[in-house]
């Protein structure tokens, strides 16, 4: 089997378990082992890679995913795009439990993780003023309207350390700066993609409303995945929509993100 693929995707096999021809395979990295090994599927006659970020059995806590070594696989295998969905929180009571939210921003308020590829002898910043990828980010909202999924086409995720939830002083204060989303998953993964020229788009499933949301009651991990559950098929389909649409070859200017990014 040709060991390639242009897509990647971050979730769990439920989202490949019914594909007829699936190759998992093992790959080596210098950040150490990904999660699990990674499933390669052809799906509208298009390669993609699939890689469990919590690994199969959900073994890993949101502080131990070995980020680096996920996304050096993805590089490894020739992803050139990637579609991160994950489970989140509401911030804002506005917005309604099972709606996807395609975010724009992240706020980083996580400690200690590898979140970076870069550690010298070359000095290189990359910027990180728009994190996710316009073009992909526009695919997703366009195929959530086509697919009649309820959805926002922007909104800044707080990314937190975990593994335990926010107190209701911390959810109060995030909801306080106008941030729609919390989750524990997406730094570094989106910053690591950005790093490595490879196009990413988050896809938050909101499972819940945080702790700090008036009138809501503490956040438990059986409404979470009760939520999750349920809109699970709504996850696949926008995904393979998305696959269905996407052209892997198309040039994007996150292609391009170590240009003027080094010194020295």
């Amino acid at each position: 089997m040709n060991l390639e693929a242009k897509i990647g995707v971050f979730g769990g096999s439920g989202l490949y378990s019914f594909l007829d021809k699936v190759e998992e395979v093992k790959i080596e990295t210098p950040y150490g082992a990904p999660s699990d090994r990674i499933a390669l599927g052809t799906i509208y006659g298009k390669k993609v890679a699939f890689l469990p970020r919590h690994g199969k059995d959900h073994s890993l806590p949101p502080h131990k995913i070995p980020y680096k070594a996920n996304l050096w696989a993805m590089k490894t295998l020739g992803v050139r795009k990637i579609i991160g969905p994950c489970a989140a929180g509401a911030l804002q009571s506005h917005l309604k439990l099972g709606e996807f939210v395609i975010c724009d921003q992240f706020v980083d308020r996580t400690s200690g993780r590898q979140d970076t590829f870069y550690d010298g002898p070359v000095t290189t910043h990359v910027s990180a003023a728009d994190p996710y990828c316009p073009k992909l980010r526009e695919l997703a909202s366009r195929s959530c309207e086509e697919l009649g999924i309820p959805h926002r086409d922007k909104g800044t995720v707080v990314v937190i350390q975990g593994p335990r939830f926010s107190t209701r002083s911390e959810s109060k204060w995030f909801a306080s700066q106008g941030w729609e989303v919390i989750n524990m998953t997406q730094y570094p993964e989106a910053i690591l993609a950005r790093e490595l020229e490879i196009c990413y788009a988050n896809i938050s499933l909101l499972t819940d409303y945080d702790v700090g949301t008036e009138g809501v009651k503490p956040v438990s991990h059986e409404e979470v995945i009760h939520v999750f559950n349920e809109n699970n098929d709504k996850v696949k389909k926008l995904i393979f929509k998305m696959i269905e649409e996407m052209n892997p070859d198309e040039s994007c200017a996150c292609h391009e993100a170590l240009r003027n990014a080094r010194f020295g």
